[in-house]
């Protein structure tokens, strides 16, 4: 009986050290988990921190990428709209130099002797401009042309509103008989058949000469 007590007094008192000791187990796994755990936040936001750097780098080379396309449609645009203002210019005034120099012969062949011509009648007045690129004239008949390096319907459509009110702007004329002529060096969407329709000479530049297209019984149209 005594060594029994004996025995049970000695793991009583033992007791208190083996739960201290898995106490400090304990504890010292939760400080370890927690120094993992540390850890791993740390890697993780060094690798957010990293990937936010590369996004930040790709982003600031697309804009850079982006700005530098930009630039240089931009300067490609101009160079098109420089190359297209020359193309028309050079070549509107080609056309005109081809239909001024064949207009007489061309007209007289339709019956309208041709005294004198003029090139680019301009007039302006409260704010509004009209420009006639040729005229041709005699003592009873005045032609306007109107040339288009492309002629298309809306063209015809001006041209008309502009023969309207020819006299209007150019009284020096009054009292002859007026007529319209468009030339072109192309025409779109059947514009060249519209504008025989209304009445008007049709004139295609080809080569280094120009030619009237409308048919051989065509009565040109005297406006207004």
């Amino acid at each position: 009986m005594t060594s029994e007590r004996a025995i049970e007094n000695d793991q009583a008192a033992s007791l208190p050290d083996k739960v201290w000791a898995t106490l400090d187990r304990i504890a010292q796994r939760a400080e370890e988990d927690r120094q993992r755990a540390e850890e791993e936040d740390r890697q993780r936001a060094e690798e957010d921190r990293q990937r936010a750097e590369e996004w930040d780098e790709k982003m600031d080379q697309l804009r850079a990428s982006i700005r530098e396309t930009g630039e240089r449609m931009k300067e490609t645009d101009r160079r098109l709209k420089k190359a297209e203002a020359l193309f028309t210019t050079q070549w509107g005034k080609l056309v005109e130099s081809l239909v001024e120099g064949d207009l007489a012969p061309l007209l007289k062949e339709r019956g309208i002797d041709v005294e004198g011509t003029a090139e680019r009648s301009n007039k302006r007045r409260n704010g509004e401009h009209m420009e006639i690129d040729i005229v041709a004239v005699n003592g009873a008949e005045v032609v306007a042309v109107e040339v288009k390096t492309t002629l298309r319907p809306n063209d015809v459509k001006h041209f008309l509103n502009k023969l309207s009110r020819f006299f209007e702007w150019f009284p020096e004329y009054g009292g002859r008989r007026l007529y319209g002529a468009m030339a072109y060096l192309r025409s779109e969407s059947e514009s060249a058949v519209h504008a025989e329709r209304q009445g008007l000479f049709v004139i295609r530049a080809t080569g280094s000469s120009a030619s009237i297209v409308n048919a051989p019984d065509f009565e040109p149209r005297a406006f207004p």
